[in-house]
C-alpha cells in the first residue's frame, strides 16, 4: 500500500492537492492500491464533497478524524427527515432560504439553523443549535451524525471547549477536549495530549511494513510524527515548490524553503525525494551534496498526467487567450489583465478568461470593471477544463514560482502556445522560447512599467507575427512527454526499486 499524506484540501484548492489526484490516477491505471490521507479539520465542508471534486474515488480517503471510528469518509445522506425524527419537541416550525433552514421552537430565541449541502437538497451535513440566542451545539452528518461540537459563551463569544466523535451505533469513540486552545484527545484507554501525537498515533495503528510506502506531501506539524511511526516503509517526499531561497544563498549557506527544511535535515530517514523536473533535480541533487555533503535518491516524475492529447474540434477563437489558477495574489492575475487591457489597443478583438476560484476574486472583479473590460475579460469560476483549453488560442502565466504547473501541461496537452516569465520551474519547462511561445524576463524587484511591457509586446506578438500553427504542433510534440503511459512507467520504476 502507499500511503499519501497532506494536511488539507478545498474547494479552491491548491497544485498539491491536484497533483495528488493525478498521482491516484496514475496509480490506479498501473494497479498499485493507494490511500491519501487528510489531516486538517473540515467543519465547514464534507471532505469528500471536496475529494471527488478534484478525482478521487471515495475509498482512497482517509480522514484523520474519521480514521478512530468506524465510519470512513462518504457523501452525506443524512435528510431533513432524518433530522425531524430526532426531535422530540412538537411545537416547532420551519423555515428555509436557499443553503440555510431553521427550525424555530417555542420559547425565547430558540432554534436549529440547518446547513444543506445545496440550495435544492435537503440533505442536512450540519445543525447548530442555539438556545437563548447562544450556540451551544454542532452537529455534523454523512450518512448518521459523526461528530458534535459543544460551545460556551466566553468573552461575548461562542467558545469551542469539545469535540466528540462517535461510531455508526452512536456510541463514542473519542474525545477532543480544547482548554484554552490546548489541546488533547481522550480514547477510552489512553489521553493524546497533542494533535501531532494524534497523527503519531495514528500513523503506528496503520502498521506498516517494509512492503508499504508512505508519501508526504507536505510535512508542517507531522512529519516527525509520521517518521517516527513508519517501522521498515520507505518514505519519500515530493517537491511541489521552489526548495531553497536564492537570495538567502550563499557558497557557504542555504536556506532551504520552511516547507521542506525539516525532510532535508531528516534525508538519512528518507528514502527518496521526488522532484516535477529534471532541471529542480539536477539543482537539489547539487545542492544536498555541496551543503550536506549528501547524495539522497532523487526521481524526477511529473506530478501529473495526460490521458490524450486533446485537438480542437472547431477553429479555435482568433486572439482567445485563457489562464487557469487558484485566484492569489502570487498568481498575479492582475498582471494579467493589465496586461490585456494594453495589448486591446493593437489587438481589437483580443479575449481573455480566467479560470479558478480563491480570495483575490473579488479584487480581480473589481479590477476588470474598473478598466471597462468586461466585455472581452471575463472570470469564468472553477470548472473542469479538460475539453475547454482547445477553444483558445493562447495561455498566459504571470506566476514567478512554479514547481511544475498543472495548467502549463495542459496547456500544451491541448496545443495551446505559452506567454509566460522566465522563472523556475514550470515556464522553463514548458516553454521553448520562439518555438511554442515566450518565456520573458523577470527579477525580484522588476519596475513595473517594463514588466508589462514585455508581457504587451509578446502578446501583440503572438497574435500579429508568430507562426501559431507551427507553435501548436512544438506544444503537442512537447506534451507527449507527459502522457500517462510515460508517468506510469516512472512510477512503476521508483516503485520497484524501493518495495
Amino acid at each position: 500500500m502507499i500511503y499519501n499524506f497532506n494536511l488539507g484540501i478545498g474547494w479552491a484548492s491548491s497544485g498539491v492537492e491536484y497533483a495528488q489526484s493525478y498521482r491516484a490516477y496514475v496509480l490506479r491505471n498501473i494497479g498499485q492500491e493507494a490511500r491519501f490521507v487528510f489531516t486538517d479539520m473540515f467543519p465547514r465542508d464534507n471532505i469528500i464533497e471536496m475529494t471527488r471534486n478534484i478525482g478521487f474515488e471515495d475509498h482512497e480517503i482517509i480522514w484523520l478524524y474519521t480514521f478512530f471510528t468506524d465510519f470512513a469518509p462518504e457523501p452525506v445522506s443524512f435528510t431533513l427527515e432524518d433530522l425531524k425524527k430526532t426531535i422530540t419537541d412538537t411545537g416547532y416550525s420551519f423555515e428555509r432560504d436557499g443553503k440555510i433552514g431553521r427550525i424555530i421552537f417555542e420559547g425565547e430565541n430558540n432554534f436549529y439553523r440547518i446547513y444543506f449541502t445545496n440550495a435544492q437538497s435537503d440533505l442536512v451535513h450540519r445543525v447548530e443549535m442555539v438556545r437563548r440566542g447562544l450556540l451551544v451545539r454542532k452537529d455534523y452528518f454523512t450518512s448518521k451524525r459523526i461528530f458534535t461540537e459543544y460551545y460556551a459563551p466566553l468573552d461575548g463569544s461562542a467558545h469551542l471547549y469539545q469535540r466528540r466523535f462517535f461510531n455508526r451505533d452512536g456510541s463514542v469513540a473519542y474525545d477532543e477536549i480544547n482548554d484554552d486552545n490546548v489541546i488533547m484527545y481522550k480514547f477510552p484507554d489512553k489521553i493524546i495530549c497533542s494533535k501531532e501525537d494524534l497523527i503519531a498515533y495514528m500513523v503506528s495503528r496503520l502498521k506498516l511494513t517494509s512492503k508499504d510506502m508512505v508519501i508526504i506531501d507536505r510535512t508542517t506539524g507531522q512529519g516527525q510524527a509520521i517518521l517516527e511511526n513508519v517501522n521498515d516503509a520507505k518514505v519519500g517526499i515530493v517537491v511541489h515548490a521552489d526548495h531553497f531561497s536564492e537570495g538567502s544563498t550563499d557558497d557557504t549557506n542555504i536556506l532551504w524553503n520552511n516547507y521542506y527544511e525539516y525532510s532535508f535535515s531528516m534525508n538519512k530517514h528518507i528514502s527518496f525525494y521526488v522532484t516535477a523536473t529534471e532541471d529542480q533535480n539536477k539543482l537539489m541533487k547539487s545542492q544536498f551534496e555541496k551543503y550536506l555533503g549528501v547524495s539522497p535518491y532523487i526521481a524526477t516524475i511529473p506530478v501529473g498526467a495526460l490521458p490524450e492529447l486533446k485537438y480542437p474540434k472547431e477553429p479555435r477563437q482568433p486572439h482567445s487567450f485563457i489562464t487557469a489558477s487558484r485566484l492569489a495574489t502570487e498568481k498575479h492575475v492582475d498582471w494579467l489583465i493589465d496586461a490585456v487591457v494594453e495589448a486591446r489597443k493593437a489587438i481589437p478583438d483580443i479575449t481573455l478568461d480566467i479560470y479558478g476560484k480563491g480570495g483575490a476574486e473579488k479584487d480581480l472583479s473589481d479590477q476588470i470593471e474598473r478598466l471597462k473590460a468586461t466585455s472581452y475579460i471575463r472570470l469564468m469560476g472553477q470548472q473542469d477544463l479538460t475539453d475547454i483549453y482547445v477553444n483558445y488560442e493562447g495561455y498566459l502565466s504571470a506566476s514567478t514560482s512554479e514547481g511544475f504547473g498543472l495548467t502549463l501541461m495542459e496547456a500544451i496537452g491541448s496545443g495551446l502556445p505559452i506567454i509566460g516569465f522566465d522563472v523556475r520551474y514550470g515556464n522553463q519547462n514548458f516553454i521553448d522560447h520562439n518555438k511554442n511561445g515566450y518565456k520573458l524576463p523577470y527579477n525580484n524587484g522588476m519596475e513595473r512599467g517594463r514588466r508589462q511591457k514585455n508581457m504587451v509586446d509578446a502578446i501583440i506578438k503572438l497574435c500579429t507575427e508568430a507562426d501559431i500553427t507551427a507553435f501548436e504542433k512544438h506544444s503537442y510534440k512537447m506534451a507527449e512527454n507527459y502522457l500517462a503511459n510515460e508517468v506510469e512507467n516512472r512510477w512503476k520504476k521508483l516503485i520497484s526499486q524501493m518495495i
